[in-house]
């Protein structure tokens, strides 16, 4: 960027100014980039960028009362202009292709990168690019490929319910009892999930539903 173009103005929202501080700093001795809004709550964010010029808003994903995702929607709906650029501790294939649906998102990085990637990503989505971290990339593949293999498996949201409570250890009766359906019913269900995944185990099961994000682990 030549010494005559316009600085690209930044907000940065993190619920942890320790984040907000070490951003600053990797961005220190770079003038292209003037920090000229930080914020620790990110439900203020809207008033603030209604009175404040931005170019380009920086993003943490995991933050109380307002996350990442709704701030990134709420301003693409109210300032379409600025570009958004998330930052994350893990990539999470499932959100990120949501907040491109939903608030057509520049950029996704991990807060793990070094000083000269963040430096290229935020100067690639201020010329109207898109940058993606590697392992975000990687994730968003995955997920894809999760949500093929769960198109063409076609299991039902009861079959689903059904998993679920068997990863509880729950029995037929169980499940039928908390689904308040038969234990016939219940036996024809996990009958056909077994043939839809091509599993014939309990433990086989499991490991599918884990693969295929069915069952998230807590």
């Amino acid at each position: 960027m030549s010494p005559l173009s316009p600085q690209i103005k930044l907000a940065i929202v993190d619920d942890h100014q320790i984040v907000i501080d070490g951003l600053k700093a990797l961005l220190r001795g770079h003038p292209q980039f003037e920090v000229v809004v930080e914020c620790n709550h990110p439900e203020q964010m809207e008033l603030i960028l209604a009175t404040q010029p931005v170019d380009i808003l920086l993003t943490d994903i995991m933050m109380p009362i307002m996350d990442g995702a709704q701030l990134a929607k709420l301003v693409k709906e109210q300032f379409p202009h600025i570009k958004i650029l998330a930052l994350s501790m893990s990539g999470q294939g499932e959100l990120v292709s949501k907040m491109i649906d939903e608030s057509d998102i520049a950029g996704y990085v991990l807060k793990n990168i070094g000083k000269q990637e963040l430096i290229g990503a935020i100067e690639k989505i201020a010329t109207g690019g898109v940058y993606f971290s590697d392992v975000v990339l990687d994730e968003m593949l995955q997920y894809s490929e999760r949500k093929i293999r769960n198109a063409e498996t076609h299991l039902t949201t009861r079959e689903i319910e059904i998993i679920r409570l068997i990863e509880e250890e729950k029995n037929n009766k169980q499940i039928a009892d908390s689904l308040f359906i038969s234990e016939r019913t219940v036996e024809t269900h996990r009958k056909n999930i077994f043939r839809k995944t091509k599993t014939s185990s309990l433990i086989g099961l499991i490991k599918y539903a884990y693969e295929n994000k069915i069952i998230v682990k807590k």
